[in-house]
């Protein structure tokens, strides 16, 4: 058995990890590069396999990073299945689609507007493309094996971190390999804990905060004092997030400070189609979540949708003092850039980051303390108060990544650390091998290893 890291080597995006096995090639997720330019770039460079040679797509969760190079993928000759569970499947249906929109939509305004070196500017792929390569998907049960052909078995196991998100077993009958996918976290208040009940002889783990611990205080409380700051000012509150999993997250707490009476009735308004998308999906999900149905369709409501970008624009004239929960969640693209562009410049107004911010993202630079940011082909200040709430992060922090390896049956004979920052994935690295004593190493882009 032989594994190549095509992606998240190094960086927390483009999740896509080749195995061969006998005559059998099969992709572990197959997803997107983003945040600095030249990571973006590595989506439009061919792949080093042929996509028509792979035979299956192993898919651990519906994240763009994970999930959004599929269609590409389709375009260019891959006629295999992509196995995922029916939650993913589900919510695959919504972002894929919605990701060949945007990309249709940024490369009509570069074009429209004179601001992309390339002439004209091209999506990746179109909405159109996205939804035929849906054709693809299969669902499959948790924890029930199924083969992939040359003796080679695949387990779906929870993971926490997205509805329908799981971590993954495969073995040839003699070894076996794991992938922790994006592992949650075990007090999530909508998600269930992460339960893998594998025992893998080798590992490859995410590191995303494989450098540092989330927040002890309670993200409700941070929410409450952030709200409460910025309303007592007159202002507005603009979230970017992440528009499944995050968004209904972030109106959970919101729905649970009003009932408290903990911060005032303000309109919430949830500016993203996708977003009440995933509130249908996950309202129909019952035993997918802690909730009951009640309390999910309670949150739900908790905001108004915002479906045109009519209304969209009309929220941009408005100044009294307001929460806008939109997507994107790393401001990269979307709906929140323009609330941006309308609200960053006043101080009144606060910008709250709720989620991880890859490097080269705008929301990173933002929350670096950048004084402004360049959004679509011009520059924009930022004046408001821009504040982040970690401790409400879907991700796994270094200690629990560590807590789920020690939980392990026996130690992996090599774990294999990426999905994080250079400084994030060795930091994790040393503390595996400092102190569990076993073998782990942080691949490079294109490396490979036999098993």
């Amino acid at each position: 058995m032989k594994i190549q890291f095509l992606g998240a080597a190094l960086t927390v995006t483009g999740s896509r990890t080749l195995i061969e096995h006998g005559s059998r090639k099969i992709l572990v997720d197959c997803g997107l590069f983003q945040g600095f330019k030249h990571l973006r770039l590595r989506n439009r460079e061919p792949l080093p396999v042929t996509p028509s040679e792979i035979d299956a797509v192993i898919l651990t969760h519906a994240h763009l990073d994970h999930s959004g190079y599929i269609p590409l993928l389709v375009k260019e000759g891959f006629r295999g299945p992509v196995y995922a569970t029916q939650g993913t499947r589900e919510l695959c249906g919504i972002l894929l689609p919605d990701s060949g929109y945007l990309q249709e939509e940024e490369a009509r305004y570069a074009n429209k507007r004179g601001f992309s070196k390339h002439k004209p500017a091209l999506p990746l792929y179109t909405q159109k493309e996205a939804v035929a390569s849906l054709a693809s998907l299969r669902s499959v049960d948790w924890y029930k094996p199924f083969s992939l052909g040359d003796g080679l078995t695949v387990e779906f196991h929870r993971a926490g971190h997205l509805f329908g998100a799981a971590s993954i077993l495969i073995s040839d009958g003699k070894k076996s390999i794991a992938f922790s996918g994006d592992l949650g976290r075990n007090n999530d208040p909508m998600i269930h804990a992460p339960d893998f009940r594998g025992s893998p002889d080798y590992l490859v783990i995410e590191s995303t905060y494989g450098n540092r611990s989330h927040a002890t205080r309670p993200a409700m409380d941070e929410l409450k004092e952030a709200i409460n700051r910025t309303i007592h000012r007159g202002g507005v509150v603009v979230i970017p997030s992440f528009a499944v999993g995050r968004a209904q997250l972030v109106l959970y707490y919101i729905h649970e400070l009003k009932r408290m009476k903990a911060i005032p009735n303000v309109p919430v308004y949830l500016n993203s189609p996708m977003a009440s998308n995933t509130n249908e999906v996950l309202m129909r999900a019952v035993g997918e979540s802690r909730l009951s149905s009640k309390e999910m369709n309670e949150i739900c409501d908790a905001a108004t949708i915002i479906s045109s970008p009519e209304e969209s624009i009309e929220l941009n004239e408005r100044r009294e003092p307001m929460i806008i929960i939109a997507a994107s969640g790393m401001a990269s693209g979307g709906r929140v850039l323009h609330h941006l562009k309308a609200f960053a410049p006043d101080e009144r107004n606060m910008i709250l980051f709720v989620g991880f911010q890859a490097g080269g993202t705008r929301g990173e630079a933002i929350l670096k303390g950048a004084r402004e940011v360049k959004i679509h082909g011009e520059y924009w200040p930022i004046n408001a108060e821009v504040t982040h709430i970690n401790s409400m992060s879907a991700h796994a922090d270094q200690n629990e990544l560590f807590s789920w390896i020690k939980n392990l049956p026996h130690l992996p004979k090599k774990i294999f650390v990426n999905h994080g920052e250079p400084e994030a994935a060795d930091t994790f690295r040393r503390r595996i091998e400092e102190q569990l004593k076993t073998t782990a190493v942080t691949p490079e882009q294109l490396q490979s290893f036999v098993l």
